[in-house]
């Protein structure tokens, strides 16, 4: 998720158990207008990770949204690679939550 006024990648993530088909939609229409497909997709390594791949390592970890929305709030770098994921704090805490959870549902 990343903003088109700024360069760079941008990790988003999801959460949750099941949602529903009005719930993805919105994650994944978070992801479109913030330029997240530039680095990502949800089945293959762009620049960073597969949505499906941080799905996976963060599967059963009961800390793993509040991880994430801070990763995609604050930006980072290391767990994926040296490539760093600029910060996205454009993004509300309700938008956040949303695309962490749809992420994180794949």
């Amino acid at each position: 998720m990343f903003s088109m006024r700024k360069p760079g990648c941008a990790l988003a993530v999801c959460l949750a158990a099941a949602t529903s088909g009005a719930y993805a939609a919105d994650g994944h229409s978070i992801a479109q207008k913030n330029n997240c497909f530039a680095c990502h997709s949800i089945e293959q390594k762009i620049v960073g990770p597969a949505f499906k791949a941080v799905a996976s390592k963060y599967k059963g970890n009961s800390q793993a949204e509040a991880i994430l929305m801070a990763k995609v709030k604050s930006g980072g770098e290391g767990v994926w690679g040296s490539t760093p994921m600029p910060a996205q704090s454009q993004l509300s805490e309700a938008e956040l939550k949303t695309v962490v959870d749809w992420v994180l549902a794949q």
